[in-house]
């Protein structure tokens, strides 16, 4: 089954709700335009697998994902691989270290998510994501 879209959220503040959207604007080297976290060098986008969420009791959105996939397991994507989106490109900078506000959703939740809590990614190449886009993962170069 191929891998894609599900849902796709904005930050449009710290500590306030995500914005559910249709399609999002990815700008290369910045991160995604309307979302709190445009402009950081390494942790632009938040990508978790539907799977993952279930398997937490959690709902798309709830641990502030920017991007919601189902049919790819992110946990076992290196560092360095390139994920294409819809028109853009996005390059995994690493794992998403849970934070506190996992701990407000439910307690125990940040050390039981440990290593499953998404990935970061900064964008590549820019252009449209939309939900149901499809998903395709570029392995890292061997160089």
């Amino acid at each position: 089954m191929p891998a894609y879209v599900v849902r796709l959220f904005l930050k449009t503040a710290h500590d306030r709700p995500m914005r559910d959207v249709p399609q999002v604007d990815a700008v290369a080297g910045r991160g995604l335009s309307g979302d709190v976290s445009l402009g950081r060098s390494s942790r632009q986008v938040l990508l978790v697998d539907q799977t993952t969420l279930a398997e937490f009791g959690l709902h798309p959105g709830q641990i502030r994902e920017n991007i919601t996939l189902k049919g790819l397991d992110l946990s076992a994507i290196p560092q360095g691989t390139r994920i294409r989106i819809g028109a853009a490109t996005l390059e995994v900078t690493g794992d998403c270290t849970p934070c506190d506000r996992l701990e407000a959703i439910r307690p125990g939740l940040r050390g039981a998510i440990r290593g499953r809590r998404g990935l970061l990614a900064r964008v590549h190449t820019g252009g449209t994501i939309r939900v149901s886009d499809a998903v395709i993962v570029e392995p890292p170069s061997a160089s």
